[in-house]
């Protein structure tokens, strides 16, 4: 039997989603509650892992049963039950949105063949207290149609390697394509969408990062511009907060070619 979630978190107080030692990560928290309905660890998958502070409003887990757990938790077979003995548990922090049942092949990270994430920025003197930790607080000059130039120019296949923190194991390749970048204004509220095929690590954040200390007048254009088109790691490169960031959905079905 293999489940399908669907969850949300507020990354605030978990120290990101892959299970450490000393706990209080999302992956740990979700498999102490289903432990105890099951009898047993069970381990979860997320399609991504995030990191400390970082949100998601759709991350898509999954985790397989072996047919004498799913005898031993009885009407629990039922996945429409998971929802609300997953969320009777959990702290209010996180919360499972959907569960389903899904192919025997189907895995949440592998089978997935994009992922669109959010950044929010807060482009003014005051940010609303309900926002604390939901959003990049920016201070004074900042060149918003710069980035949107940017956004413009990110869109496509690129090596990424120069917008990519090494976690100490890199992928074999660091080319990866974004099919678009959605910049949208409120007032103050500026948010960016990413769709692309795959993310490298903190990839979001140092591409966000880096647009805006173009844009704050920090740093040329045409620096950021040579860490993109060079696909080679640089020094120090910089990284937005991990406050702003929000993992919107995983995408799956057919790849775009």
């Amino acid at each position: 039997m293999n489940l399908r979630l669907l969850v949300a978190y507020d990354g605030t107080l978990f120290r990101g989603w892959q299970s450490q030692p000393g706990g209080n990560t999302v992956q740990d928290t979700l498999e102490a509650v289903i432990a105890k309905i099951v009898g047993e660890r069970v381990i979860v998958y997320g399609s991504g892992r995030t990191d400390a502070g970082v949100h998601a409003l759709g991350q898509t887990v999954n985790f397989t049963l072996t047919p004498k757990q799913v005898e031993r938790i009885g009407r629990m077979a039922d996945s429409s039950r998971w929802v609300a003995a997953l969320n009777a548990s959990l702290p209010s922090e996180l919360r499972v949105l959907k569960a389903t049942r899904a192919a025997k092949g189907f895995e949440s990270r592998f089978s997935a063949t994009g992922k669109i994430y959010r950044y929010d920025l807060w482009h003014g003197p005051v940010l609303p207290p309900h926002l604390h930790r939901r959003a990049w607080h920016l201070f004074g000059n900042l060149d918003r149609q710069m980035i949107r130039r940017l956004s413009v120019t990110l869109e496509g296949t690129h090596d990424f390697r120069g917008f990519c923190a090494d976690s100490g194991s890199l992928p074999k390749s660091t080319v990866r394509t974004i099919h678009r970048i959605t910049v949208r204004e409120r007032g103050p509220a500026i948010s960016l969408t990413f769709k692309g095929d795959g993310f490298l690590y903190r990839m979001v954040r140092m591409l966000v990062g880096g647009m805006v200390r173009v844009a704050q007048g920090k740093e040329e254009n045409s620096l950021f511009l040579k860490r993109l088109t060079e696909g080679k790691p640089w020094p120090a490169p910089a990284m937005a907060p991990a406050d702003g960031l929000y993992l919107v959905k995983a995408l799956y079905g057919k790849k775009r070619s």
